[in-house]
Parts: C-alpha cells; sequence; structure tokens
C-alpha cells in the first residue's frame, strides 16, 4: 500500500510539473535582445516597500531581515522582496513604495490601522519631485565640471540619472490589496465590489500621469490571493460556513473580490494600451503565481502555506513577529521559527524571502506575463 501511495504521489509530482512546464511553452515568450533599461522606478506597499515606511516613521524591527542582511533592513520579510530579485541589474533608480500604501487615498490615520499617507497619487508626485530635483542636480554638476575644466572624467554626474534616462526607465507597480483589505474592514461586499472600478481607475490615472512625464515601459503586478493569507484567518467571523474556504483552505470569498479586481486592472491595462500610444504595459498576474505555490507547496519544498514563520500565534494570542507582549504577567515574544526558507509566510501578511525568490523567477522570466515577456524586455511593445 506504501508503495502504491509513493508512486501515485511522484506521478502527481510529475504532472504538476509538466502541466507548468506546458503552460510557460505555451506563452511563447519571445526571445528578444534586452532593453537595457538604465533605472527602475517603483511604486507600491508593504510587498516591495525597502525603506519608505520606516525612513518615514518607525524602524522595522528584529527579526525582520535575518535570513540575508542579518538585520533589519525597511523590508518586511526575513531578507529580499520580489522587487530586490528583478531589480538587481539597473544603474540607477527609486522606490517611492511605502508600507500601508493604497491606489485610493484613506480617511484615517497610519497609527489607527497602519494605513500609509503616501498613496500611489502621492508617491508618483514624489517622483515628479525626484525627478525635477536630479535633472537640475545633473545639469548643475555637469556645467561645473565644465566650468573647471574637467568635463573628460565627469564622474560626479555620473552618480546621478541622466535626464534623457527617464523615458528609457522601467516603471513597477505592485499595489492594490491594502485597498482591499481596507474595504473588507469598512465595506459590505457590494460596497466593495461597487468601489473597484474607482480604485481602478485612479490606477489608470496614475499610469498616464507618469506617461505624461516621458515614461514609456510599465510592469504592473495584480494583486495576490488575499484570501491565502494566513493572518486573515485570525478574524474570519462564520468559518464553518459550506464553501467559506476553498480546497487549499483559502477563503474564498476574499480571493473572488481579488480576482475580480485583477479582472478589472487587467481590462484597464488594455484601455490604456491604445489611449498610450507609445507606451509599453506589462501585465503580471501575481495571482496566479502565488496561488500556484500555495497550492503545490510540498512540491517546491515548502511547508504548510498557512504556517506563519515570526510571530506568536496560539489560543487567540497573537503576538506580531518582533513585538513583545506581556500576558497574565509573563513575556511572550513574537520571534522567528528555526527554518524561514521553509515557509511561505514570514509574518502572516507578507512572504518570506524563499518564497518572494520563488514568486520573482517565474515572473521575471515572462511565465505569468500578458502580452507573454520578460521583464528585460518589457520596453517592448506586441
Amino acid at each position: 500500500m506504501e508503495g502504491i501511495i509513493e508512486n501515485a504521489r511522484v506521478l502527481f509530482v510529475a504532472i504538476v510539473l509538466v502541466s507548468l512546464a506546458l503552460y510557460v511553452k505555451a506563452r511563447r515568450i519571445p526571445a528578444e535582445p534586452p532593453c537595457d533599461f538604465p533605472a527602475i522606478y517603483n511604486f507600491g506597499d508593504s510587498n516591495s516597500d525597502t525603506g519608505g515606511i520606516s525612513a518615514a516613521f518607525w524602524p522595522i524591527p528584529p527579526p525582520y531581515g535575518v535570513s540575508y542582511f542579518h538585520r533589519p533592513a525597511g523590508r518586511n520579510s526575513d531578507g529580499r522582496l520580489i522587487i530586490d530579485f528583478i531589480g538587481t541589474n539597473f544603474r540607477h533608480g527609486a522606490n517611492f513604495a511605502t508600507g500601508g500604501s493604497t491606489i485610493r487615498r484613506q480617511n484615517e490615520s497610519i497609527f489607527e490601522n497602519g494605513i500609509s499617507p503616501f498613496s500611489l497619487d502621492i508617491q508618483t508626485r514624489q517622483f515628479d519631485q525626484f525627478k525635477a530635483r536630479t535633472s537640475e542636480l545633473y545639469h548643475q554638476g555637469e556645467l561645473k565640471l565644465m566650468q573647471d575644466n574637467l568635463f573628460l572624467d565627469p564622474s560626479s554626474a555620473r552618480k546621478l540619472p541622466r535626464p534623457k534616462e527617464f523615458s528609457r526607465a522601467l516603471y513597477t507597480f505592485d499595489i492594490g490589496q491594502n485597498d482591499i483589505a481596507a474595504g473588507f474592514r469598512k465595506l459590505t461586499m457590494p460596497q466593495l465590489r461597487a468601489a473597484i472600478p474607482d480604485i481602478v481607475d485612479q490606477f489608470g490615472a496614475a499610469v498616464t500621469r507618469l506617461y505624461q512625464h516621458g515614461a514609456r515601459a510599465f510592469w504592473i503586478h495584480n494583486t495576490g490571493p488575499i484570501g491565502c493569507l494566513p493572518a486573515a484567518m485570525f478574524y474570519v467571523s462564520n468559518p464553518n460556513k459550506p464553501g467559506f474556504f476553498d480546497k487549499y483552505g483559502c477563503i474564498r470569498s476574499h480571493n473572488a473580490i481579488a480576482l475580480e479586481f485583477n479582472r478589472q486592472l487587467k481590462a484597464r491595462v488594455n484601455t490604456l494600451r491604445a489611449e498610450l500610444p507609445h507606451a509599453a504595459l506589462t501585465y503580471v498576474d501575481i495571482y496566479s503565481a502565488k496561488y500556484h505555490l500555495i497550492s503545490n507547496t510540498k512540491i517546491y519544498g515548502f511547508r504548510d502555506p498557512f504556517k506563519i514563520c515570526c510571530g506568536h500565534h496560539k489560543n487567540n494570542v497573537h503576538v506580531w513577529c518582533g513585538q513583545r507582549v506581556v500576558i497574565n504577567g509573563s513575556e511572550i515574544l513574537g520571534a522567528a521559527c528555526g527554518s524561514p526558507a521553509a515557509c511561505i509566510s514570514w509574518d502572516g501578511v507578507h512572504y518570506s524571502q524563499a518564497a518572494n525568490q520563488w514568486i520573482a523567477n517565474r515572473i521575471a522570466n515572462g511565465s505569468f506575463s500578458d502580452p507573454p515577456m520578460r521583464i528585460a524586455n518589457a520596453c517592448l511593445k506586441h
């Protein structure tokens, strides 16, 4: 009997891996020469924040960063994020993402529910200021070099992005999850569904604004399966309702909202292609990449996808990663597990470095992109 079970398990693994390989092959990803982007500019929330919210408010505590930086490094993970893996080959760039950011402004404080004041429209305006100021400094430095007769060695000017390179840079987005999460807190499901068109329109307005300021290549992530976040399970009101969870243990209604958001986002990207004739817009299905990993955890060497590596969550007592709480006279620490690399979830909301790397590898090669496009070719229109 054990031999039959093992053979069946091996066959199942083979089927999953072959299916993924066929899916990737069916995408017909073109072998084009790379775009040679001189810079990357990112906009988003905690899924791609590499230090923004820590600089603006308070630093992320240990044990965040333990697996790679060996100290907190402004990232909501034990190490690197997806943006760290896909953005390593750029000479210049800037990251405007902050943890808790939304597309649509929320009428609440970061001190209430962790919503960042740096919504997407604010982030794009920060980019405008960055572009204007660095261009000014670049020209000032270039002028000074000429005045000092040092034009043969313009090394100081090269430390700044060249103004003409902004139009050749890659502009990446990973935002929208907090708009949905805020909706779960404040709105009914019908109200949240009704709000999605406005959220998506505001996203489109941000892309259009960047285009009007010279941006041309856009790499746009949809939102992930929010119903599969382990922390979402802590506050469910009726988990025993038939059909509440899907076959993998994710909250079905939460994922349905994420999928509807993604459907409308993809449609908006398609209209942007018509409205912005010189833009190359790549829509990246982060949802499918993450859901594939969650639903095939053991095949890829991970443990239970709902196991939280960092934090204390037992008997309805929740001590979040890095926190210290005294309960009944005893101090409880939200410590890290011994093997973060075996976990998909780092702190119940954010992914581990190992999971981020797995996802980054799949999306960077174009396996989950529309059109089928490697990130190195995202300047090309198809």
